[in-house]
């Protein structure tokens, strides 16, 4: 995946590509793989470098959102449990089991999360990557050393993937290129290009290398550009209103001495 060849093949300044894809997360490199694997012409474009922003600032879990089983959203577990199956079964190298302790202090949550915790393992229908299982409280402090024994009435072990997320971005991005997408980084959209009908028809971008700025023709501009999505839509449509309210949350890293397990 060189990148000045990613650029040579830019040079023609009539082709016409099926789509620019703008924006090199998770998101928009997804997009570049469906299309390049579908036989459309596609260039993706990112103005910094690939999961340079949120898609590398996971918690490093495939998760199948247990906590949307809790409110009731089967579906939306059911569709990211064959997500995390389909990662794992793709990409080996980088999803793993991870395996978690949930302690408990009354006999009434052993049995809340048990009975939730196994109903998770059962809508994975063979995705799942370990049984839950309800663990005495010996084996909760063996498991998780750091944990207050006092009142402690056992605990569940249930299993979930966790991953590289940046590399995962990077095998999308080589996997595009290698189905014969264009995956350009350092490549800042500048501006959206509009035929006579005032209709979408390419991108204006800079290369931040060379500062040289250039223009591609395009049937459609998908915009993946994440919590900077308003920027692109202002640049199409100037009196845009704003869609995203910016959030932020926040991960805490501590040393293994703070748990003392795999767990």
């Amino acid at each position: 995946m060189n990148r000045k060849d990613m650029l040579n093949k830019l040079q023609e300044p009539e082709k016409v590509w099926d789509m620019v894809v703008v924006g090199g997360g998770a998101t928009g490199l997804g997009v570049a793989v469906d299309a390049a694997t579908r036989g459309y012409s596609v260039v993706l474009l990112e103005m910094a470098d690939f999961a340079k922003s949120t898609s590398s600032r996971s918690t490093k879990l495939v998760h199948g959102g247990v906590r949307y089983l809790q409110k009731g959203d089967v579906a939306l577990v059911l569709e990211a449990l064959r997500e995390r199956g389909r990662m794992k079964a793709n990409a080996p190298h980088l999803v793993k089991d991870q395996a978690f302790v949930i302690s408990n202090y009354t006999y009434w949550d052993n049995f809340l999360y048990f009975c939730g915790l196994t109903l998770y393992d059962l809508l994975s229908f063979g995705f799942g990557y370990g049984r839950s299982r309800f663990i005495s409280p010996k084996k909760v402090m063996e498991y998780l050393p750091t944990s207050v024994k006092k009142g402690l009435k056992g605990g569940i072990v249930y299993h979930d993937g966790q991953f590289d997320d940046s590399r995962m971005a990077i095998n999308l991005a080589q996997t595009s290129a290698d189905n014969g997408g264009v995956i350009l980084n350092k490549a800042k959209v500048s501006g959206i290009v509009h035929d006579q009908n005032g209709k979408v028809a390419g991108v204006k971008f800079v290369d931040m290398e060379s500062g040289k700025e250039m223009q591609l023709k395009a049937k459609s501009v998908i915009n993946a550009c994440g919590i900077l999505v308003d920027d692109l839509m202002a640049m199409d449509s100037p009196g845009h209103s704003k869609m995203v309210t910016p959030s932020q949350g926040v991960h805490l890293v501590l040393d293994i001495k703070f748990l003392q397990s795999d767990y």
